[in-house]
């Protein structure tokens, strides 16, 4: 009978975490960081540092926040549940090219994506980020198309800033 019991109480509690998103993957794992070329990143940060300064962006947005060389900035906060890796995501955004400011994708609609099939800017940022949060993201290359890009709208090693809302997690 006690084993019954304990078995219950397991399978109970295996549900509850499952259910509180507690056993989530939060992380992306070390060797996709280490894939970056920390030289290039070390690049990347310096435009990406430049470009706020010389727009205020920490007096116009607000402060600025880091997550692994990606700064960002809530210019809302959310709340409610984080998405984990696993998750679906549903964003409004707008991404743009640092370089330029050319528009190279937009959703204000809203569109679902897996989180796990994302660039690794938004797979390090939104497990961060609570349903509801508006954000902007300045993502340095590697983190994002790398040195390949995404041509035609993406050239290669190119830094890109997305405004982005998380209207929900599934």
């Amino acid at each position: 009978m006690r084993i019954v019991k304990g078995a219950i109480i397991l399978i109970a509690l295996v549900i509850a975490s499952c259910d509180s998103g507690e056993d989530c993957t939060k992380v992306v794992q070390q060797s996709e960081l280490d894939a970056v070329d920390a030289s290039r990143l070390a690049i990347d940060n310096k435009i990406i540092d430049d470009y706020i300064i010389a727009n205020d962006i920490a007096n116009t947005l607000g402060p600025i926040q880091e997550v692994n060389g990606i700064r960002y900035v809530i210019t809302k906060e959310g709340s409610g549940v984080t998405p984990c890796l696993e998750n679906d995501v549903v964003v409004t955004y707008k991404g743009r090219l640092l370089s330029n400011g050319t528009t190279f994708d937009l959703n204000l609609s809203g569109v679902s994506f897996p989180l796990n099939q994302l660039i690794l800017g938004w797979r390090l940022t939104f497990p961060t980020f609570t349903k509801g949060t508006s954000v902007t993201l300045f993502v340095p290359s590697g983190y994002g198309y790398g040195p390949g890009g995404f041509p035609p709208r993406i050239p290669e090693n190119a830094n890109l800033v997305f405004e982005v809302d998380l209207v929900n997690v599934r």
